[in-house]
């Protein structure tokens, strides 16, 4: 694909379209297609799907940690009060969809359908390029020379790791900001993952599968929603303010 996009394309309508509904989007695609296709149990894959998916929470984590970037838009519009090119955006112009396409694999890894690989797979492969080329559009008309100049030295997709410890080493790592504008994010992935492996695990054949998986599963779960309430609790009590 080529490094600019170009205006009024159909990517780019489309990437505006998903920017705007991929709260409700995205689970309408993904939750049939992981009813619809049974999944193919895989222990081996079970623990890759879950060190990739970690990967990619970790990734976010990275960013909002170290500087944040708005993704949500404003009115489920795309904008951006300044560009942000610190921190881990020094290194990717997309760490968090990077983080999130990561997120995704990991749910496809688990739940192990040739059909949920072939349609969610390249559902979100386009849609996350789409919604990379309307902000691309708006970035590019917004700051003009200043975004061509960030993007002739950043790539879009991979994270250059190139002196990233380097861009780190003076900036202080927000932990609260992370936990507070993410945790609906890790919360959707650990119920996402643990359903899923205990569909799997209900699936399997032998009354060993199931057994091995059901208990973990169903204790990550309970633990994972208990955390999300605390969290919650905490944001709605003042008692997790964020920069």
């Amino acid at each position: 694909m080529s490094e600019r996009y170009r205006p009024g394309s159909l990517l780019i309508a489309y990437g505006q379209f998903a920017f705007r509904t991929r709260n409700w989007l995205f689970p309408l695609v993904l939750v049939p297609c992981c009813l619809l296709f049974p999944p193919i149990p895989s222990a081996g894959l079970d623990v890759l799907g879950i060190l990739v998916s970690l990967s990619g929470l970790a990734l976010r984590a990275g960013v909002i940690g170290f500087a944040y970037i708005k993704r949500g838009g404003i009115g489920k519009q795309i904008a951006a009060p300044k560009l942000v090119t610190e921190g881990m955006f020094a290194h990717g112009r997309n760490p968090l969809y990077l983080g999130n396409l990561l997120v995704v694999a990991g749910l496809l890894l688990i739940h192990n359908s040739p059909w949920t690989y072939l349609i969610a797979g390249a559902f979100f492969l386009i849609s996350y390029a789409a919604i990379v080329a309307a902000e691309e559009a708006f970035l590019r008309a917004k700051f003009g020379a200043e975004y061509e100049a960030y993007c002739a030295r950043t790539p879009r997709w991979l994270v250059d790791p190139r002196n990233l410890r380097q861009t780190l080493r003076g900036m202080g790592f927000n932990w609260r900001r992370v936990v507070a504008k993410d945790y609906g994010t890790q919360a959707t992935w650990l119920l996402s993952a643990c359903l899923l492996l205990i569909y799997g695990a209900a699936l399997a054949p032998g009354p060993r599968g199931p057994a091995a998986t059901l208990l973990p599963a169903s204790l990550a779960l309970v633990l994972g929603l208990a955390a999300v309430l605390y969290v919650r609790r905490l944001k709605k009590s003042g008692r997790l303010q964020v920069t």
